[in-house]
């Protein structure tokens, strides 16, 4: 990085420091995510220092860092397998977004906190605490001073199902600069594809130092749905009717999708509706609730009785955490932010399952999503009509729902697998021997 980058860089991460320091206290604590992340950053370092008593230095700790909850799922698997079959690692996990906070402290980690903001000071702080023998980052993050100081203490670098969208913004120029040098420090590079693995190499990284390992995500998902109990009696409730699960929906997901099920209900009277707003905030489920009753149909929350939800129409998730269940009642699956400026949401949850998928026409950034599309086993709809077309093919036709079911299922066991190469690479950075290998790329 240039003397120039440094500078700007560095001023950056002082002035994120500062806007922690300010951030107000004592709010609601379901604030705006921004500031949600600052203010979680007070006393941070003492946090760090506090648990710096239960560092045995006899053992290797494996730090492992994922910015969201996305990147956290991908890095659960290998975090669990590690503590079930590696008992002698110590474990910590570090998180930059507010959404992964939930995941982070139901993980199996001996640490899991905020990441700190990528100043040297904070960085220091943070290596002398948690001493660790590896650093590995979730998907594509890359901290350039936190690289920078963990190499020169000889801590090792990695990354795990590396992924990098063609049009990723990491490619431009300004990000080349920046973060070219910080990706030529890692060790070991798990990545998702072929595709991928050479992406990252034009990005920086080593070739020698990649292999496509596959995404961890295919093995927690499909573990996920093979775990669920199907018996529980909410699942037999919500399960007894031809049901529709739209899942981590916003309010443009919902302006296709609602008028699009009125429609659908004309055909098919005795459809269901699940829907989880991807923020089911007291406002948006409301929202929806009010929708529901302007049409003269009953709406339920996922938390009333069997009864009710045995005769509601529409059922409204009023809790987070419980998505990847309620999948398991779903005939089809509409999955949110096609729709949206964020992006899509995880398509591959519904598809273990054997669930046909639908989503928005803004998939772009999604690998799973066009997978699944070129598989038969999901379709992109971008109008009213459309998503009419669509669902009503398949809530008509079993045969056609079945086999785009299949289809979706297939792709999703074909990807698992994923968890053990991963872990051989994250093992041999910690200096464990391990069995598995991962397969050399470019």
């Amino acid at each position: 990085m240039n003397r120039a980058l440094r500078l700007a860089y560095s001023t950056a991460g002082q002035l994120a420091r500062l806007a922690a320091a300010l951030a107000p206290v004592g709010e609601r604590p379901n604030g705006g995510k921004l500031v949600r992340a600052l203010r979680a950053r007070h006393g941070i370092r003492a946090r760090y220092a506090a648990w710096a008593d239960k560092r045995d230095p006899s053992r290797p700790l494996l730090w492992m860092h994922a910015p969201s909850v996305g990147e956290a799922l991908q890095a659960r698997p290998i975090l669990e397998l590690l503590r079930r079959q590696y008992p002698e690692v110590q474990l910590a996990f570090t998180f930059f977004s507010p959404s992964a906070e939930g995941l982070a402290h139901a993980l199996p980690v001996d640490f899991a906190d905020y990441l700190p903001f990528d100043t040297v000071g904070d960085v220091r702080v943070a290596l002398e605490a948690l001493h660790p023998t590896a650093l590995v980052f979730s998907k594509t993050d890359a901290w350039p001073l936190l690289l920078e100081e963990a190499a020169r203490r000889g801590v090792k670098l990695g990354m795990i199902s590396g992924t990098l969208s063609p049009v990723s913004s990491r490619q431009s120029g300004l990000a080349t600069r920046l973060l070219r040098e910080s990706y030529a420090l890692f060790d070991a590079v798990g990545a998702i594809s072929e595709e991928d693995a050479q992406r990252l190499v034009r990005l920086g990284v080593r070739p020698e130092v990649v292999a496509v390992t596959g995404d961890t995500r295919y093995d927690q998902v499909w573990q996920r749905a093979r775990s669920v109990d199907r018996a529980s009696p909410v699942l037999q409730e919500l399960g007894s009717r031809p049901t529709l699960v739209a899942g981590s929906t916003w309010p443009p997901d919902e302006e296709v999708l609602f008028p699009a099920w009125v429609a659908l209900l004309r055909d098919y009277p005795d459809l269901r509706l699940i829907v989880a707003p991807h923020e089911p905030r007291a406002a948006a489920v409301s929202a929806i609730e009010a929708w529901v009753t302007q049409h003269r149909l009953r709406s339920a929350r996922l938390g009333d009785s069997l009864e009710a939800l045995g005769s509601a129409d529409a059922v409204v998730v009023d809790r987070v955490g419980v998505l990847g269940d309620l999948y398991a009642v779903a005939s089809v699956a509409f999955v949110g932010g096609g729709f949206h400026a964020a992006g899509l949401h995880s398509v591959l949850e519904p598809a273990a399952f054997g669930v046909p998928v639908v989503f928005g026409p803004r998939y772009g950034s999604s690998r799973d999503a066009a997978l699944l599309l070129r598989a038969r086993g999901a379709r992109s709809v971008a109008t009213v009509d459309e998503t009419v077309e669509v669902l009503a093919q398949w809530f008509g036709d079993a045969a056609a729902r079945r086999a785009a079911g299949e289809a979706a299922r297939a792709l999703v066991e074909a990807g698992t697998g994923a968890a053990e190469r991963t872990l051989a690479l994250v093992l041999r950075l910690l200096g464990v021997p391990a069995s598995a290998q991962a397969r050399p790329s470019v």
